[in-house]
């Protein structure tokens, strides 16, 4: 697989697929510029090489043409970002966008309208992967990691119109790749890995995979109580997967055999209801009454979890330890942002990726000290699966 530097794009026009699916406020403002900035990079290389550059992204999930998804609303922010004049065409496939392909000078950047306007992306459509490729781009780059993990036109199926010595992967894809790596294949022991969230049968593939790979497994979040439950203990109204229980279960015997640490809450913040203005109280984790439901982890699991990640030297976190949405129970998952800014600090590498997971680290101040924050959701889990994600396979094709 080409990365960029293995490519000279001077006086050639170049199609960028890149991930602006950012959120817009009611005045369709840009909000979060986070994946504008990452995919600044491999925009720059190729404008300073002496190339144009056309850019595709999706945004939203429009049903049919509504214009509350179209990229014209981030062109502001763009602007604003690549300090230059945006080019914008009001389609992405079709004779205008190829006359305005063709009248792009060195230098320009062209951004082309919404890619889900037509139904033909998301299935991956052959024929609409062809006609992005024939609007005149000499090569085509792969820089958005966020959509990877989808077989769709622009992500995969565009890339057989490309050959070997006219495809690559932008800097971004190249670096969450070689991070995820990294962490996976190639992390000094001890690796921790923090799984969270509310179901375990989201992160099943997750698990499975890791649990033959780290040294410390420590689950929190909704999926811990399966886990609780499938050792005994009594979890009150706290949510659960109840036809999961075996499958924890071969979990905890799987850990076990691997030598794998294997750790749950010790302690639990409750409530009487799932409300930001519930009745709350520290329990033990292995009794929690009826009536009431674990949102949080306890001060005494934070301590712990604190312990592990200080004797790490490599460490993978996706998903909250509690409700994070509410401000009552985002401590522990707070504190485990700050745990393992703590541990980078100290020489640690840290990946972190995953909604709730990014939001505490940005909101904690903590970025700069992350060793690398992944801007994939879904594609970011499936790497962690051990996956060969259709976006990238198709680059080495």
């Amino acid at each position: 697989m080409n990365i960029l530097k293995d490519l000279n794009f001077n006086h050639k026009k170049t199609l960028i697929r890149v991930d602006y699916n950012v959120p817009l406020n009611n005045e369709f403002q840009v909000t979060d510029n986070t994946r504008i900035l990452a995919a600044r990079p491999t925009i720059e290389k190729i404008l300073n090489d002496g190339g144009s550059v056309i850019l595709m992204s999706h945004l939203g999930r429009p049903k049919n043409k509504e214009e509350k998804f179209s990229l014209r609303h981030i062109i502001a922010e763009l602007e604003k970002v690549m300090k230059q004049k945006i080019n914008f065409v009001d389609d992405c496939i079709g004779d205008k966008v190829a006359k305005a392909v063709a009248g792009l000078n060195d230098g320009e950047i062209l951004l082309l309208e919404n890619l889900r306007y037509y139904p033909e992306e998301k299935k991956g459509d052959e024929n609409f992967a062809k006609a992005l490729a024939e609007l005149g781009a000499d090569y085509y780059i792969n820089d958005a990691f966020g959509t990877a993990h989808r077989a769709h036109a622009s992500t995969s199926v565009i890339a057989r119109f490309f050959d070997k010595k006219h495809k690559a992967a932008g800097k971004l894809l190249e670096k969450e790749i070689h991070s995820i790596r990294k962490a996976l294949d190639e992390g000094q022991k001890p690796v921790t890995a923090i799984i969270g969230g509310a179901k375990v049968s989201s992160k099943i593939g997750v698990i499975e995979n890791l649990i033959n790979k780290v040294d410390n497994l420590i689950i929190v979040g909704g999926m811990a109580f399966t886990f609780l439950k499938a050792l005994g203990n009594n979890i009150g109204n706290s949510i659960v997967e109840d036809d999961k229980l075996e499958l924890a279960r071969r979990i905890i015997k799987e850990a076990k055999e691997n030598g794998v640490s294997l750790i749950l809450p010790v302690d639990l913040v409750i409530a009487d209801k799932f409300s930001n203005d519930a009745q709350t109280k520290i329990v033990d984790a292995l009794n929690i009454p009826d009536g009431w439901q674990g949102l949080d982890i306890g001060p005494e699991t934070q301590k712990l979890i604190d312990q592990v990640i200080q004797n790490s030297k490599t460490i993978i976190w996706n998903g909250p330890a509690g409700v994070f949405e509410f401000d009552k129970f985002a401590t522990g998952t707070e504190q485990i942002g700050l745990s393992i800014g703590r541990a980078s600090e100290n020489g640690a590498f840290s990946l972190v990726g995953g909604g709730d997971s990014v939001a505490a680290v940005k909101k904690l101040g903590l970025t700069d000290k992350i060793s690398y924050i992944s801007t994939g959701g879904g594609a970011l889990l499936e790497m962690l699966e051990g996956k060969t994600l259709p976006g990238i396979a198709a680059l080495s094709e």
